[in-house]
């Protein structure tokens, strides 16, 4: 497996760049080794979905921790959270009677913010069901993921 890939996969896992960012390399990754771009999509969202799980993870069990013992990452969580707030709030107001519909559409809109990382931290402070919540995540990922097939192939814009 070449660097390319490899650094496709971390970004694909990676709260910041998630899919938006491992996808796009990964494609052209595959068109320059001949690769099929199912394999590469396919691998590039299923990492992705994983991350929905170490997001959950990381939230249940280590946020505590990290939030109590380290202040840069405690002034950093509640920056974030502050501007994540007006964010769900302004969606919260237009989707909120789609239900968990809506945090598959959050997640879905292929936009800096709204990937399986914010997606967890949505459904974890409003203590969403987890079952519904990471197959609602899955789902927005998958959707995230063929736009974004579709804007690195050029079928699509994106801008």
């Amino acid at each position: 497996m070449d660097f390319k890939l490899i650094l496709a996969i971390i970004l694909s896992i990676l709260p910041i760049s998630e899919l938006r960012g491992g996808l796009p390399l990964a494609i052209i990754y595959a068109n320059q080794h001949n690769i099929p771009i199912f394999f590469v999509f396919t691998l590039i969202v299923l990492t992705n979905i994983l991350a929905i799980f170490i997001a959950f993870y990381f939230l249940d069990h280590l946020h505590k921790f990290f939030f109590k013992k380290i202040k840069f990452y405690r002034k950093f969580f509640e920056s974030y959270i502050n501007k994540l707030q007006k964010k769900v709030d302004k969606f919260e107001n237009k989707y909120s009677t789609l239900g968990f519909l809506a945090l598959t559409i959050f997640v879905g809109i292929p936009l800096p913010g709204t990937g399986a990382w914010t997606g967890c931290i949505i459904s974890w402070l409003l203590k969403l069901d987890r079952k519904k919540s990471i197959l609602s995540i899955a789902f927005g990922v998958i959707i995230a993921g063929i736009l974004m097939l579709l804007g690195t192939l050029g079928v699509i814009a994106l801008a």
